[in-house]
């Protein structure tokens, strides 16, 4: 992909919101996309990339605080 990720801002939602708005968004993007969760909750550490494991997509990491990368990858 070229160009900046789409950024999902979900800051100032608790736990799952953040991870429902992901699964939500992410099947709309095309195939090798990179969605960019900006999200300060401080269970969106583990759950992003725990939710990235279980439904078998890329964590791409975080790229700063409270920023979180999930590429599509299916």
């Amino acid at each position: 992909m070229t160009g900046p990720p789409e950024v999902l801002d979900c800051r100032g939602q608790r736990c799952p919101l953040p991870v429902i708005a992901l699964a939500r968004r992410l099947p709309q993007l095309p195939v090798g996309s990179v969605l960019r969760v900006l999200a300060d909750d401080p269970a969106a550490a583990n759950d992003i990339p725990a939710w990235c494991r279980m439904r078998g997509q890329e964590y791409a990491g975080s790229p700063a605080e409270h920023a979180y990368d999930v590429r599509r990858v299916a």
